[in-house]
């Protein structure tokens, strides 16, 4: 089976699959463009997992586009595949939609409300709108088309005429036992199976192999259009096939060099496919790539179609923090659209191009989303040569490796997509937006106060990041974790505290107005122990006594209470700067 190899020792996976995809296309196709693919069935809201599908080959398509070749990404709509069941969770939909079960996607009505003509129409309008953010450029190929067209006519008479061929293949892997399952690992091994269905491997039968023989060719029927069909008869020379319906009763003859309304199985759908569109490189899930799984097996029934299995990696899976693995098959689970009305394309085309094919990893919709922004725009700053691209981020060099993840998550080989004119860390954004609850004039008031040296004078200047931030705290953050500044003081804490308390309010009162911007807070709020210690502002955790780091903490607590009711809150820099001079020196007690 021709899968790229995968070494841990390689900085640019990108790169290595390209030289191997480039070398290969023009061992079998001089000359020609490349051809990558993908394939996505929209069942359901196609999810985080399945972007995997389709971001793995782009980035390899899009540095053999940087070195001058022609490339086509070849995205195949999996909508002629039967709707296998009621997914869970989706506005408008409920256990009436079972009556579809065995019809074409394409043949379903859309959920309720939905401005799009059918089910797979709805689905996938939302993967096409999220592709475009984030600069996939791809060929689209709707199988409800090829197939009611007749495209594919000559493969489909082709795989008949040799069915006892396909049938034999596929007869290897039906006697093999599946090996065992740990009791521990069934909910994993459940996950895994209900990802399978979001990413184009139906779990359908291979064919029908009754006493009429196999047939890997299944009709829709005629009469209620389901495809729970059985082929009773076929004849090679006149191509009449008869079959009969056990969802209605309904049976007929047809001739199949005439008929377009049915389809391959999968397991040889899929590899008919790579023969008919020269595919040289296309990925697979760990759920593709098992023994005796559609991939393996392809890479025999292929032969049969005159073509090449494609070389390419088997995908890991990506998760959510916090969620077991994905499938589309669930209400809730975070499809592109979701993660890009949170986080910029570049830095979710980041997460993608960073890590290896067969390695998973987490897209973050908690607060690890703050960590993870904070690494990226570290990077930036290593990238423009120790330059810092936002405040707070620090300089340095960065790996070869890391830039090249950087550079294809800015942008393509058409261009850098478009960006945020000044990514004020992401953390602040949250905060603002936390802290003012939609009142923008605020949110530019607390923003310009940031780099007084450098001010923002538009809000404009901050988005789209502005607005991913706090579509992140409407939507992410509960309600309990929102935070409120107060209204009135606290004077019952404050007359409780101590000399101490007393003192180190007083000194962080009278160094606002001089230090009124997020670097000048930030020295400030963190000094104020120091001092009171009898250190220096300046000095650094190497010069300090350990016991100064519990000083802060207990006076970082003070000043939450005070503001906000609570232990613990945005940055306090960026709480004293939405909060106001005035206001805070009027909770402050001063």
């Amino acid at each position: 089976m021709p899968i790229v190899a995968q070494s841990s020792e390689t900085t640019d996976w990108v790169s290595r699959f390209a030289d191997d995809v480039i070398e290969e296309s023009e061992r079998r196709a001089p000359g020609k463009p490349v051809v990558v693919a993908s394939g996505l069935s929209p069942s359901g809201p196609i999810h985080l997992g399945n972007l995997r599908e389709v971001m793995t080959p782009h980035l390899v398509a899009d540095e053999i586009r940087r070195r001058g070749y022609q490339v086509r990404h070849l995205i195949s709509w999996d909508d002629y595949d039967r709707y296998r069941k009621v997914p869970a969770g989706i506005a408008g939909v409920d256990e009436s939609w079972a009556e579809h079960i065995g019809k074409p996607l394409t043949s379903v009505p859309a959920p309720k409300g939905s401005a799009f003509p059918n089910w797979a129409e709805h689905f996938k309008s939302a993967m096409v709108e999220a592709l475009a953010e984030l600069g996939v450029e791809f060929d689209g190929i709707s199988q409800t088309a090829q197939y009611t067209s007749g495209v594919y006519r000559e493969q489909i008479l082709h795989a008949m005429k040799h069915r006892g061929d396909i049938d034999a293949i596929l007869d290897q892997y039906r006697t093999k036992k599946a090996p065992g399952k740990k009791p521990q690992q069934k909910a994993v091994d459940e996950a895994e199976l209900e990802a399978e269905e979001g990413s184009g491997a139906a779990a359908e039968d291979d064919g029908s192999s009754g006493s009429a023989g196999y047939f890997p060719y299944k009709p829709y029927c005629g009469e209620c259009g389901k495809d729970l069909t059985t082929v009773t008869s076929y004849d090679d020379d006149t191509t009449e096939l008869s079959y009969t319906c056990t969802a209605c009763g309904f049976g007929e003859t047809v001739r199949l060099s005439e008929f377009n309304r049915g389809k391959l199985v999968w397991k040889v759908d899929w590899p008919m496919r790579w023969a008919y569109e020269g595919v040289i490189f296309e990925p697979s899930g760990v759920d593709h790539s098992s023994p005796g799984s559609s991939f393996q097996v392809g890479g025999q029934i292929v032969g049969i179609f005159e073509g090449k299995q494609p070389i390419g990696p088997m995908y890991a899976f990506v998760g959510i923090s916090g969620m077991a693995k994905m499938s589309s098959s669930r209400g809730g689970v975070p499809t592109p659209g979701d993660a890009l009305k949170i986080m910029e394309p570049q830095l979710l085309r980041w997460l993608y191009a960073r890590r290896r094919p067969n390695q998973s990893f987490k897209i973050a919709f908690d607060q690890e989303i703050q960590r993870l922004y904070d690494e990226w725009d570290k990077l930036a700053g290593k990238v423009a040569g120790g330059t810092s691209q936002a405040i707070g981020t620090g300089g340095g060099s960065a790996l070869p490796g890391d830039v090249a993840a950087y550079t294809r998550a800015v942008g393509t080989a058409a261009g850098e997509l478009p960006k945020t004119p000044r990514p004020l860390p992401y953390r602040t954004l949250a905060s603002v937006a936390d802290i003012t609850a939609g009142h923008q004039d605020q949110a530019l008031r607390i923003l310009s106060e940031l780099d007084p040296a450098n001010p923002i004078t538009d809000l404009a200047d901050a988005r789209p990041r502005y607005d991913k931030a706090e579509a992140w705290i409407n939507t992410y953050v509960p309600a309990d974790q929102r935070t409120i500044v107060r209204e009135e003081p606290d004077a019952e804490l404050l007359k409780s505290l101590d000399e101490e308390g007393r003192e180190s309010l007083r000194l962080l009162v009278d160094g606002l107005a001089d230090n009124w911007s997020l670097d000048g807070l930030t020295h400030l709020v963190y000094g104020v122990p120091k001092v009171r210690a009898g250190f220096s502002a300046d000095a650094t955790a190497k010069e300090l006594p350990p016991e100064i780091k519990t000083a802060q903490r207990t006076f970082f607590a003070l000043l939450y209470h005070l503001l906000v009711g609570r232990d613990t809150g945005p940055r306090l820099p960026t709480l004293l700067l939405a909060v106001g001079q005035e206001r805070v020196r009027a909770l402050l007690g001063e």
